[in-house]
């Protein structure tokens, strides 16, 4: 899955992008960080903003992710669950390994950071779904549960309370990223 990565800030086109199971959050906590985000004027990228109809979903998320500075992973009870978000956490950890500047930060939000690093709980169940289905190979089912380990070992935030949104400003997101 190695791509080119860009060479400049200037090759950059958000900020943030944000990473999310859309039936866990979209409504809720993620639309609130989302519009923190954006208040504060930090280019933010959400799917459900930013994707035009017609476009090869998959090809973009790549480019996207190519081209942002920072990222936050909201992990929430069914991230897991979705084989689109696991391929795009792999995308973004990959991005990381080779390229040390790139932050990422993840969110727990109603979900233990040890039931995304171990993943057992919601996490295990979701994998324990994978490991029966014939169609997966097992390298993709790896890879995810290494990118969830590697996240989870990040300093995050912890979020049991959905109005509990993780305060970023433009200075925070710019000096982790110059």
């Amino acid at each position: 899955m190695a791509s080119n990565i860009p060479c400049s800030t200037a090759d950059l086109s958000y900020d943030v992008f944000l990473s999310f199971r859309g039936e866990d959050t979209r409504r809720n906590f993620t639309d609130h960080l989302y519009t923190s985000l954006t208040e504060n004027g930090i280019h933010t990228f959400r799917d459900s903003e930013e994707l035009h109809k017609g476009e090869d979903i998959a090809s973009e998320l790549s480019r996207v992710i190519q081209k942002s500075r920072m990222f936050i992973i909201v992990f929430s009870r069914n991230y897991a669950d979705s084989k689109w978000c696991l391929n795009e956490l792999v995308k973004i950890i990959e991005l990381m390994e080779q390229k040390r500047s790139t932050t990422i930060l993840p969110v727990f939000y109603h979900v233990d950071p040890s039931e995304v690093r171990y993943q057992f709980g919601s996490y295990g169940e979701a994998f324990s779904n994978y490991d029966k289905d014939a169609g997966l190979k097992k390298e993709n089912i790896e890879k995810w549960r290494a990118a969830l380990t590697e996240a989870a070992n990040l300093a995050g935030w912890h979020v049991d309370n959905q109005r509990a949104c993780p305060k970023l400003n433009q200075e925070q997101i710019h000096g982790r990223t110059n």
